[in-house]
């Protein structure tokens, strides 16, 4: 889309766009190689892990560390080297050429010589009141994150995928059950995971069966109402409940120009944060279809950091 100049535009070296894991990690790595750096947090500042409860497996916490906590203390890092952090979305994106013309909130006009992506992806729901009362106390939609919680417990999964059947194993390694609620009558994974979680006799797969309701109380989740296939109700004792069903990448707005998969997910060439536009570097979630962690999205937005930064240096030799 073609911006109208109806303003003096703002020019920046590096823009970064979104706020969590990724986004204030480049601005740290930007901001100390010295480079002009703006980056505005999106909708949801601190990104997914502002909506959950302890952080156990992101490093230097020894004792975990509450989302929002680990977030600001990132945050207040970038801020420490000058990284310039706003609030506001980008509502536009111009990146036919260089400088980039981002447009913030209708009403601000950026030209940017980099722009970093990182505006994460968004765990799909099923859209129950009841799984939004209990997001973070027993609903999850990441088991790697949060299935530690729930050793030796009984917990659910909702999902038919590979990645479904991969947080289920994961999940069967640590609790004493794992129903797995499916939908269909078959498994849309890979012959080798349905093998293995066919196989597993921790898991048990309750096929044609939806989700009616989670149910709990203020200690959190205590089970599952799910219908079967005759629409009769089971009530399922569950301390966890788990969604496996997608993840949507906030990509939407640098679309068709930026190439992504078939699910939205921002390309980038191997090893490298880079995209088919030269200048543009996409770190995190939106490019990660499969890790979705907090220290990966970390990882790449240090790369991505350092990718800009060589970028600008070979402009000026």
């Amino acid at each position: 889309m073609q911006i109208v100049m109806n303003t003096n535009p703002e020019k920046v070296k590096c823009l970064i766009v979104g706020g969590g894991p990724a986004g204030y990690t480049a601005g740290i790595y930007a901001s100390r190689a010295n480079i002009q750096t703006v980056l505005y947090e999106g909708l949801q500042p601190g990104g997914q892990l502002t909506i959950t409860t302890d952080v156990e497996n992101f490093p230097g916490y020894p004792n975990g560390v509450a989302g929002t906590e680990m977030m600001d203390d990132i945050r207040k890092q970038a801020l420490r080297f000058g990284t310039d952090i706003r609030l506001g979305a980008v509502s536009h994106a111009d990146l036919s050429k260089r400088p980039f013309t981002i447009m913030i909130d209708e009403n601000h006009i950026i030209e940017a010589e980099t722009l970093i992506v990182a505006t994460g992806a968004l765990a799909k729901y099923l859209g129950l009141p009841s799984e939004e009362r209990f997001r973070g106390q027993g609903v999850s939609a990441c088991a790697t994150c949060d299935g530690f919680f729930y050793k030796g417990r009984d917990v659910a999964i909702v999902g038919g995928g590979d990645t479904a059947c991969e947080e289920a194993l994961y999940l069967a390694n640590l609790c004493r059950k794992v129903y797995m609620i499916v939908r269909r009558n078959v498994l849309r994974a890979s012959q080798t995971m349905q093998q293995r979680v066919l196989t597993n006799p921790r898991i048990e797969i309750l096929w044609e069966h939806q989700t009616r309701e989670i149910l709990g109380d203020a200690s959190g989740v205590t089970g599952v109402l799910v219908a079967n296939k005759a629409g009769e109700d089971i009530k399922l004792d569950i301390h966890g409940f788990f969604l496996a069903i997608g993840h949507k990448p906030n990509s939407d707005l640098f679309v068709p120009t930026l190439q992504t998969d078939e699910q939205g997910y921002i390309k980038t060439k191997p090893g490298t944060t880079r995209t088919n536009i030269p200048g543009v570097f996409a770190a995190g979630d939106v490019q990660d279809p499969y890790y979705r962690q907090a220290i990966t999205a970390a990882a790449s937005g240090c790369m991505a950091a350092k990718d800009a930064e060589l970028f600008l240096c070979d402009e000026e030799i």
